[in-house]
């Protein structure tokens, strides 16, 4: 990007963010929340970009002082050095925040600050596929603890060794999609299982599904479009928990799409849980139709649960784990299986930052 196109674009941002800041004080505004609350995510959006270029531009009035002293020609030889060693470290500096500038003005996804639905299936490899999908699911549950982030169980089914054949779990928090979306796909482990006794190392498969959760004026559904069905609620082997009619599966008709729920010793409670994660598919359908370059379909994200179909592998013998997108390989398996998966999101961000700049630039 051009010095004077890269500069008129963030004074414009600048301009913008003024306006903001003082539409909030506005007593018309202040009355009316709804808009109230869109101004201040606006503002909040530019806040950072907007703080950024006026280090910036700190940086470079700096700059413009310095290269003044080393025309002066009355001043000494030891200021002049200062001078030019002063120019060194600004001009550095400001090559940091150019780079800093150029990623907070690309594009942004959306959908990054909404909270999450995430679905986690076992795939391939029987009772050591539903045990580590129950390990992913601490491993995700872990990570938001530390961000202190909401975590509400949807769905469940469990298998009688303590495995999960399938989980369905919303995370409520700022910015919750944008550091989980990178983990939609198909998970490998490689390890003893333990229900093996013969000491042979195995590989089994889950698939993650990451969804953005909707609010209700994103996605309206009709209720003439939904079929729902009530049903007693099962456990591991199909036993019935339950002696009502409080599981609710829910078909919408126009797509096909059929969520169900039994978590809930209420049918209302499982049904209001249910039509928020039919929601959040719906939603990732409309993205898909409007953006199919940010949002996969849905089949493909998920995959067959295969060994072969793969976005990382966790391998126990050698505590490695490998995202194969990035070709980044971590020897701190424990580690991140405790939740910190900063080191892998943040690769992963970073890589999807350096991609959408060369699409910028070409």
């Amino acid at each position: 990007m051009e010095k004077t196109s890269f500069t008129n674009k963030l004074e414009a941002i600048s301009e913008k963010y003024s306006a903001l800041s003082a539409r909030l004080s506005q007593p018309e505004i202040l009355a009316d929340q709804e808009q109230y609350q869109k101004i201040v995510k606006a503002h909040f959006e530019l806040a950072a970009i907007v703080e950024t270029y006026h280090e910036y531009q700190k940086i470079e009035a700096g700059l413009a002082d310095a290269h003044s002293l080393l025309k002066d020609e009355s001043k000494d030889k030891e200021l002049i050095q200062l001078a030019k060693e002063e120019i060194e470290t600004l001009e550095n500096e400001k090559k940091e925040y150019e780079e800093k500038l150029t990623l907070l003005l690309l594009p942004k996804d959306p959908l990054d600050e909404k909270n999450t639905i995430i679905e986690i299936r076992a795939g391939t490899g029987g009772d050591e596929a539903a045990l580590f999908a129950a390990e992913l699911f601490r491993m995700y549950s872990k990570y938001s603890e530390l961000r202190n982030w909401k975590i509400e169980i949807i769905d469940s089914h469990t298998t009688d060794i303590g495995g999960l054949k399938e989980i369905i779990f919303a995370i409520e928090g700022r910015g919750a999609y944008s550091r989980f979306k990178f983990e939609k796909g198909t998970h490998r482990v490689q390890r003893v299982p333990v229900t093996e006794s013969g000491g042979r190392i195995h590989t089994s498969a889950v698939t993650v599904a990451v969804l953005p959760e909707a609010e209700d004026v994103e996605i309206k559904i009709d209720t003439k479009d939904l079929r729902i069905d009530v049903f007693r609620s099962t456990g591991p082997g199909g036993q019935s928990v339950n002696t009502t009619d409080s599981a609710v599966r829910i078909t919408h008709l126009p797509s096909g799409l059929v969520v169900q729920c039994q978590d809930e010793k209420s049918q209302h409670k499982n049904k209001a849980k249910a039509m928020r994660v039919l929601r959040a598919r719906l939603l990732e359908f409309e993205e898909q139709k409007k953006a199919s370059e940010r949002a996969r379909d849905r089949k493909s994200q998920v995959g067959t649960g295969e060994r072969s179909e793969r976005i990382r592998t966790y391998n126990f013998p050698q505590n490695r784990v490998t995202d194969h997108r990035i070709n980044l390989t971590l020897y701190q398996l424990e580690i991140i299986l405790e939740g910190n998966l900063d080191p892998l999101i943040n690769a992963l961000t970073t890589s999807d930052q350096a991609e959408k700049l060369k699409a910028e630039v070409t």
